[in-house]
C-alpha cells in the first residue's frame, strides 16, 4: 500500500487542536509507520489598515485537515476517532485520496507563493495620498492591481488629471 493524502473534516476553528490531538494519538498508538504528515494549509495574507502592513496567517480550507497516511482499518480508526474529527471527505465510509497534482499544488502554494494582499478599495473611490511625492493630494482610483499591491490614482495637477501609481499603504480612503 502507498501512502496518500486524505482530507478529514473537523469542527471549524479547531483545525490546529485536531492536528495536535492526532499527532499525540499517532505517537501513543505507535502508528508512525502508517500516518506520516498532518497539515492545516495556511497562507500569508497582507492586510493594510491605516497605512500599516500586517501579515497574518489564514487557513486556506477552514474546517479541513490534510493527512498523509497508508489507509488501513487501524489507521482509519485512529484518525476517525480523534476528538474533533467529524469524518473523512468522500462518499459513504470509504475515504478518497487527493490526486497527486492537487496535493502538489497545495504544498507549493503553502511554501512558495507570495503573500496575497487584501484591500478594501473600490474603483472611482476618492482617496488621499498620505506619503511620497504626492502627499496630501486627493485623487480618484482608476485601477486596482491586488497582485502587486498597487493602485492607479488620477491626481489633479496643474489643472489636468494625471495618473499616478501608488502602493496600497500610500493612500487612505476619504470618508
Amino acid at each position: 500500500m502507498d501512502k496518500q493524502w486524505y482530507v478529514i473534516h473537523t469542527y471549524s476553528g479547531y483545525e490546529n487542536k485536531v492536528k495536535a490531538n492526532l499527532e499525540r494519538r499517532v505517537e501513543s498508538m505507535n502508528m508512525e509507520d502508517k500516518i506520516f504528515r498532518i497539515l492545516v494549509p495556511m497562507e500569508d495574507e497582507v492586510e493594510i489598515k491605516n497605512g500599516k502592513r500586517k501579515v497574518t496567517k489564514r487557513k486556506v480550507f477552514p474546517g479541513y485537515v490534510l493527512v498523509e497516511m497508508i489507509m488501513t482499518d487501524d489507521s482509519w480508526y485512529v484518525v476517525r476517532n480523534t476528538p474533533g474529527v467529524t469524518g473523512f471527505v468522500g462518499p459513504g465510509t470509504k475515504p478518497i485520496p487527493l490526486q497527486p497534482g492537487e496535493m502538489a499544488y497545495i504544498l507549493k502554494s503553502m511554501g512558495l507563493e507570495d503573500a496575497k494582499t487584501r484591500h478594501d478599495f473600490e474603483l472611482k473611490q476618492n482617496v488621499r495620498v498620505i506619503s511620497g511625492p504626492f502627499q496630501d493630494f486627493i485623487g480618484i482610483i482608476e485601477d486596482i492591481q491586488p497582485e502587486k499591491g498597487k493602485l492607479k490614482v488620477l491626481v489633479s495637477m496643474f489643472g489636468r488629471e494625471t495618473p499616478v501609481e501608488l502602493d496600497f499603504a500610500q493612500v487612505e480612503k476619504l470618508s
